[in-house]
């Protein structure tokens, strides 16, 4: 019998929550990229319609970086037609990552209502990963944004290494707030802070937090986006919560966190996120059993288990 039958977890909810959270699903994009193995394009459709069906209703699909740099999601032209209809038929938001304006192109030629940006908080990072230091990359956004929003499109900016950088250390709060309020100002929708090597702590989420408030970032547009490398995932998403942030960044299963990966960040899972939520009485809309089925699923086509600790605890796999 599993937890759930038994009537655990038991709602005890706790003062100065939100009452409801929306759950930004990354798996089917942040985790699969961390893949060795390249999933074939049908498994990756069903996993996204396997994932709307358990509940959740913003479910990033795919990326429209070039293959060379991200070749386990080089398929985006295929996978997107083969899911797209979930937006019109059931309301689910499928956001998709874009790199620049070529990607732009890309994603709204298919369709796309919501995108993302992927920016950093850091020179190391930006010149590692977008070849541009950080001025550069947020001049190289603008274009992008200013087209998606003359075409309506919703505009979602990550903001890499917020809380720590593997190369330069701490990262200043008045640098991440500096990027933000650059993203804020060029017309991004929504800013996800993101915890890029797992350093942060509670403290540290809510006096970014606060800080971002006090400069006129509202708390509003910004989502939290956690790795679990030491084990803070869900102690910093708490924290955030309580500062009233009510958009949380998570990977089925943990997908993209894997320990048996090389590549392996910590992804928060999904369903050890929604276990504390249902606890806390926090309405997700998500069904925790089918959540797990869907990852037990997905874990067992990469051959390998979930890292996540309620998928295993839900469905006694090791």
């Amino acid at each position: 019998m599993s937890t759930p039958e038994l009537g655990l977890p038991m709602v005890v909810p706790a003062p100065d929550l939100p009452a409801r959270v929306r759950i930004y699903e990354v798996g089917a994009r942040d985790g699969l990229q961390n893949e060795k193995a390249t999933v074939p394009t049908e498994v990756k459709a069903e996993f996204v319609r396997r994932l709307a069906d358990s509940g959740l209703t913003t479910i990033e699909a795919t990326s429209f970086v070039h293959p060379k740099w991200v070749p386990q999601l080089a398929d985006a032209e295929q996978l997107f037609p083969l899911v797209s209809d979930l937006g019109r038929s059931s309301g689910v938001h499928l956001p998709v990552l874009v790199p620049n304006e070529r990607g732009l192109d890309r994603a709204l030629a298919l369709g796309a209502r919501h995108v993302a940006l992927f920016a950093s908080a850091t020179e190391s990072f930006a010149k590692a990963n977008l070849n541009r230091t950080v001025d550069e990359s947020l001049a190289m956004f603008e274009p992008v944004v200013s087209r998606a929003k003359a075409d309506k499109v919703h505009v979602r900016s990550y903001i890499s290494m917020c809380f720590g950088d593997p190369w330069e250390g701490p990262v200043p709060i008045h640098q991440v707030v500096r990027v933000c309020k650059a993203l804020r100002d060029m017309g991004c929708d929504e800013l996800s802070l993101g915890d890029t090597i797992g350093v942060a702590t509670p403290g540290h989420v809510q006096t970014l937090l606060a800080e971002l408030n006090e400069e006129g970032v509202p708390t509003s547009v910004l989502g939290v986006h956690f790795h679990d490398t030491y084990g803070q995932a869900l102690a910093n998403t708490l924290a955030a919560l309580q500062h009233g942030v009510t958009t949380v960044d998570a990977s089925a299963g943990g997908l993209g966190g894997c320990p048996y990966a090389k590549s392996a960040t910590g992804n928060l899972a999904t369903e050890d996120l929604v276990w504390m939520l249902q606890g806390l009485g926090i309405d997700t809309g998500v069904d925790l059993a089918r959540l797990t089925a869907t990852s037990v699923w997905m874990a067992e086509r990469l051959g390998r288990p979930s890292p996540s600790r309620t998928v295993k605890a839900l469905s006694h796999k090791e």
